[in-house]
């Protein structure tokens, strides 16, 4: 048992990654290039995962097949650079031997090429939840919950960092404590979605986490 009795769950792009603008302008691309004629259509699936994408917005299989391509070659050359703070933030709740659960809506594929920029990633985490693992993609709280099951915390006793609207919506829905980074939406827009808004990592502790 570890010495804290909790668990931390974390949303990759935006939380940990500074990865969300990229994400923004591919999207916008496929947009342009496959007009979905959704207002505000790169904002509107932040959080959504590859499968609910694909199947809400693009009717067409062949389409579908073009932009999972794009995609896939997009993934492999991006860059997946830690937030300030994030990765010594990881390594403080390591240290403290508190297990802690990647749950992201992206796929298997895109965690193989983090792993391969950043070897040192799998080992701070008991587990990562991807896209595939879920019937239900966020707003739906079955990804954390599934986080909770698989470091084996209640997720009542689960801390949980997101930036999204539907993955804070997700992580309230699940009964965690939540923890809104207004790394991605500005901090007024997430007031009343969270227990706690903070800009970044830096200057955290496990102490004011456990304040909530």
């Amino acid at each position: 048992m570890h010495k804290y009795n909790i668990g931390v769950l974390f949303d990759l792009d935006g939380v940990l990654l500074d990865t969300e603008g990229i994400y923004s302008k591919f999207w916008g691309a496929v947009d342009e290039q496959y007009p979905t004629h959704v207002e505000n259509f790169t904002e509107v699936i932040k959080g959504s995962n590859l499968h609910k994408i694909l199947h809400e917005y693009f009717p067409n299989d062949e389409v579908r097949t073009q932009v999972t391509t794009m995609l896939d070659d997009f993934q492999k050359d991006m860059s997946y650079d830690f937030f300030p703070g994030a990765l010594k933030w990881i390594q403080l709740l390591h240290e403290a031997h508190i297990p802690m659960c990647v749950v992201t809506s992206s796929d298997q594929k895109k965690m193989e090429a983090v792993y391969r920029q950043h070897p040192e990633f799998r080992g701070y985490f008991k587990d990562v939840v991807v896209g595939e693992m879920v019937q239900k993609p966020k707003p739906d709280p079955e990804c954390f919950l599934l986080g909770a099951k698989l470091i084996q915390v209640d997720i009542a006793h689960c801390y949980v960092f997101e930036d999204s609207i539907n993955g804070l919506n997700s992580a309230m829905a699940s009964g965690a404590k939540v923890i809104g980074l207004s790394t991605t939406n500005p901090a007024t827009s997430l007031e009343g979605k969270a227990h706690l808004i903070i800009d970044n990592f830096q200057g955290f502790t496990i102490d004011k986490m456990l304040k909530l």
